[in-house]
């Protein structure tokens, strides 16, 4: 395997251990409301407080990864989102858990600022629409894919305490295997031959063939106009996203009157198509940008996929109490909104390469702002209606928004030169 591939497989590793630690309070949440007395109402402001975390650090570790680099900001977040989490069981009440919460979402906001900014290093142009949507998409709901059998294993072997605390051994595992390859660009690495080093540079834009810290110029990502059309649709997926995540293993033994191993089941479906639908994300990503060169594509590939993942969400309104045709509806909504997984960063990098990382933040805190409310509203809309029909209605709207942001109001951003190619480039290493 090449280096700029382990590196992405280290990354690919975090973002797992990253997902399924943030889901497993769902898993837990019916044992969470036995213990500590929580409310449907509470639970849906624990799950929100993460993303109060999530959405002020995100903006902070993005200019903390431009300034420092990837390598240190990641190792300080696991060991505080490892520490969050083993405490969890500790966390005595409401109280306690919103505040382990919101230092778990403070831990893990770096992930993909860190993520985002590593690819623009280790990788030429070309190949971050496929990286990227196996960081941003594939892992992302493999990680939830598998995380709903394991959690659900872990909880009947070990007790819901006992998963807790599994989570937190397995974050440290990451830091160990990590720590000897992680390095900043792909120049600071010992395991990188200088073939596969010219290769990265020649096909990298000014400012991104180096690992050397930046500074964070506030301007020119407030004033970005295509950055900020990225953060309303995101925030628009992302409402969906979060709802599932928290909501979904209460809808299906709620509403269906599953047992908690059968949730652990039927919850694989949604997770399984969102695999599907971002590795086609970044698949389709790369192939129209390297025959259109066009940037613009990608938003229009994202505008197009917010659209059906919205529309597919409608039938659930017309036939209540149907656990297939919810299955089919949500896996669909799920699936289609995943194409947008990687391309999401991408976008991101394009919109501001000399500072990826803060870029990739400023997204990632719209994503994460949805995070808040989405639990939240969710839980407000089943406490008062007793029913989700609301929160259905509220995804698709949300999504119908951010296509139209994305297929009209968005353009071709001005582009930085190439940078220069060595002498000796070779041809691509594959």
């Amino acid at each position: 395997m090449k280096s700029r591939w382990w590196m992405i497989t280290i990354i690919l590793g975090l973002v797992v251990v990253n997902y399924i630690d943030r889901s497993a309070i769902s898993y837990a949440a019916t044992d969470l409301k036995a213990e500590f007395g929580i409310t449907p109402g509470q639970y849906g402001i624990i799950s929100s407080a993460f993303s109060i975390g999530y959405m002020l650090f995100a903006l902070l570790s993005g200019p903390l990864v431009d300034r420092y680099g990837s390598r240190k900001v990641l190792m300080v977040g696991m060991f505080i989102w490892a520490a969050a989490t083993a405490l969890t069981p500790f966390a005595g009440g409401f109280i306690g858990l919103i505040l382990l919460r919101i230092l778990l979402g403070a831990g893990e906001a770096p992930c993909f600022p860190a993520a985002t900014r590593l690819a623009s290093r280790w990788l030429p142009a070309h190949e971050r629409g496929k990286a990227l949507a196996l960081i941003g998409g594939v892992a992302v709901s493999g990680s939830l894919l598998v995380g709903g059998p394991i959690l659900t294993q872990l909880i009947a072997l070990t007790g819901w305490k006992g998963m807790f605390w599994v989570l937190a051994v397995a974050g440290l595992v990451w830091v160990v295997v990590a720590y000897p390859f992680l390095k900043n660009s792909p120049s600071e690495s010992a395991f990188v031959s200088k073939e596969e080093l010219d290769y990265i540079r020649s096909g990298q834009t000014e400012g991104e063939d180096s690992g050397h810290e930046s500074t964070t110029d506030w301007g020119e990502i407030l004033h970005n106009r295509n950055l900020w059309l990225v953060g309303v649709g995101y925030f628009a997926w992302g409402f969906m996203f979060w709802a599932f995540m928290y909501w979904l293993p209460q809808y299906l033994e709620h509403e269906f009157g599953l047992s908690i191993k059968e949730v652990g089941g039927f919850s694989v479906a949604p997770w399984a198509a969102g695999v599907v639908g971002a590795f086609a994300g970044g698949v389709l990503v790369d192939r129209v940008y390297k025959r259109t060169q066009s940037i613009r594509s990608r938003f229009l590939i994202i505008g197009a996929a917010l659209l059906l993942a919205g529309t597919s969400i409608i039938p659930i309104l017309f036939f209540p109490g149907n656990l297939t045709v919810a299955l089919i509806c949500i896996s669909a909504g799920v699936g289609f909104g995943f194409i947008t997984g990687g391309i999401w960063w991408v976008a991101s990098i394009d919109a501001a390469p000399t500072q990826p990382g803060t870029a990739a933040g400023f997204a990632d805190a719209c994503f994460a702002l949805s995070g808040i409310i989405a639990p939240s509203a969710m839980g407000f809309i089943v406490g008062r209606t007793g029913t989700y029909n609301g929160g259905f209605i509220v995804m698709t709207v949300l999504c119908l928004i951010g296509a139209a942001a994305m297929i009209f109001f968005t353009e071709e951003p001005e582009r930085p030169p190439l940078a220069a190619e060595p002498e000796d480039a070779l041809a691509p290493v594959e």
